[in-house]
């Protein structure tokens, strides 16, 4: 008997809604990745994209546990000498926590062309409204991911 494989005129893309309200980052994070990935389907292949598309809102709620909001930093270098730039999590958090939901959910994807396909599935947004309605994205329960 031979394995299947699923091809890329196969693969079936649904929209999820996650509300990250109250949500510890890194927990919600690793669902979503899963999600992009396409690990929750039977026909999951590690080669080929074919995972679903996430729209995450409210991600200026997100919870960070412990003192990450201080400790835990963000590295980012402008490729000239001296050019490191470093800031805390709380910091990034307040400033664009868009940048920092995706920048969290881009470290758990492959790091190659793959995870920059499966990166353009992702939509994050600050506050509760996306634009992305007429989609009809179902909303997705991550039970694990809620702060205690």
């Amino acid at each position: 008997m031979r394995t299947y494989a699923p091809k890329a005129t196969e693969i079936e893309r649904a929209w999820f809604v996650v509300d990250a309200e109250g949500m510890v980052l890194g927990r919600m994070a690793t669902e979503v990745a899963k999600i992009l990935r396409g690990k929750h389907k039977p026909a999951f292949a590690p080669y080929i994209d074919c995972g679903d598309h996430v729209v995450v809102v409210n991600a200026d709620k997100v919870v960070l546990t412990g003192d990450k909001a201080t400790k835990k930093l963000v590295h980012r270098h402008s490729g000239y000498p001296g050019g490191l730039h470093s800031e805390s999590y709380g910091d990034l958090l307040a400033r664009r926590p868009a940048d920092a939901v995706r920048r969290t959910i881009r470290g758990m994807l492959p790091h190659n062309r793959l995870g920059r396909a499966q990166l353009r599935k992702l939509k994050v947004y600050a506050g509760p409204d996306h634009p992305h309605a007429a989609q009809q994205p179902q909303p997705l329960d991550l039970p694990g991911a809620m702060a205690h």
